[in-house]
């Protein structure tokens, strides 16, 4: 694939969130604190990879994100997308994966990079993986052939649809769901490519809606019957994680046969994945599965991560009311590389 010839350094935008990266020392714990220029001051090497200006959006434990954030995020974004040539977000690690597969979804073909990081210690601290972080994100950010919405952490930029938190204090903390190779690591402060960039036909798109009704059911053996009902009397769309490639167990089969025509009266959705997290779903292996998703035309997240399979239900909630079947095809389209593969 051919480089980009731009040789003029690049101007970046790094966006503050908050999260352990900005994090200080208190007396009831670490809580953000830094603003992105302090952040910045840590890494005084950025000078000779890139031009950089902050934006503070909150500044907040990640715990505490929520859609809202999310929108507030694409709107700097949006806002100043013309006047810069790639953007660094912030952000804690803990709802990390969250956010990327929300912007994902939230800003769709973009030539311009929007990386996301973080750390697992701040970056005040001695031993700190925040320093690495930053400034691969700056790197990979300033490279020609960087685009869209990518995760780049631990000297690797993750898929944003395809990596979740797998650990909670190693430097390592995001690996890749499928068993492929990363997309591109940061080595000697160069990006090094092992799948090549697909390049956007079209405008940038921006989104900013995401209804936020959604809820996850993870299954427990004995789980009680009602359950379901009751969480679709707060919620309009209920992801259940069930075990192995997919299966309802019998008190929870009874109560969709029993509930599903008012819920599907109600406009209520139910979609099916699973608690493993690697290989994904698929319910018409077993007979406690492929049944129930027959006679229900029930949706399935196949190997989605969790965190896509929310974000992008929160997004197609928030588009102009369609049809179940329209909505049905536009779950199985895939956006970013999010699901590669269905049996509808």
């Amino acid at each position: 694939y051919g480089k980009r010839e731009d040789t003029r350094m690049k101007k970046i935008l790094m966006i503050g969130t908050g999260g352990t990266i900005a994090s200080r020392q208190t007396e009831n714990g670490l809580a953000p604190g830094l603003t992105p220029q302090d952040i910045l001051s840590y890494i005084p090497q950025v000078e000779q990879v890139c031009e950089v200006e902050t934006f503070q959006v909150c500044n907040i434990d990640s715990t505490n994100v929520t859609p809202e954030h999310w929108k507030l995020i694409v709107e700097a974004v949006e806002e100043r997308y013309d006047s810069y040539d790639g953007f660094v977000i912030c952000h804690g690690t803990d709802t990390l994966a969250y956010t990327a597969a929300a912007l994902s979804y939230m800003i769709q073909n973009s030539p311009k990079p929007i990386v996301i990081t973080g750390a697992q210690k701040p970056i005040n601290m001695d031993v700190t993986d925040a320093k690495t972080n930053l400034l691969d994100s700056f790197i990979y950010a300033s490279d020609d052939n960087s685009e869209d919405v990518s995760i780049v952490f631990d000297g690797k930029r993750d898929s944003r649809n395809k990596s979740e938190k797998e650990r909670a204090k190693s430097y390592n903390a995001f690996l890749p769901v499928l068993i492929l190779p990363y997309p591109a690591v940061i080595q000697d402060e160069q990006v090094i490519r092992y799948i090549p960039p697909v390049r956007h036909q079209g405008e940038v798109r921006f989104y900013h809606e995401m209804k936020d009704s959604v809820y996850v059911l993870k299954l427990v053996p004995g789980m009680r019957n009602g359950v379901l009902t009751q969480i679709l009397d707060f919620y309009d769309c209920v992801v259940i994680e069930s075990f192995g490639v997919g299966g309802l167990p019998d008190s929870i089969t009874k109560e969709v046969y029993e509930g599903m025509k008012k819920w599907k009266e109600e406009g209520k959705l139910i979609v099916m994945t699973t608690q493993v997290v690697s290989e994904g779903s698929n319910m018409t292996v077993y007979e406690v599965g492929k049944k129930v998703k027959q006679d229900f035309n029930l949706l399935e997240a196949y190997d989605m991560t969790l965190e896509a399979t929310i974000t992008k239900l929160m997004w197609l909630m928030g588009l102009p009311k369609m049809k179940y079947k329209e909505f049905k095809n536009r779950f199985y389209t895939m956006v970013n590389h999010d699901i590669l593969f269905t049996k509808k």
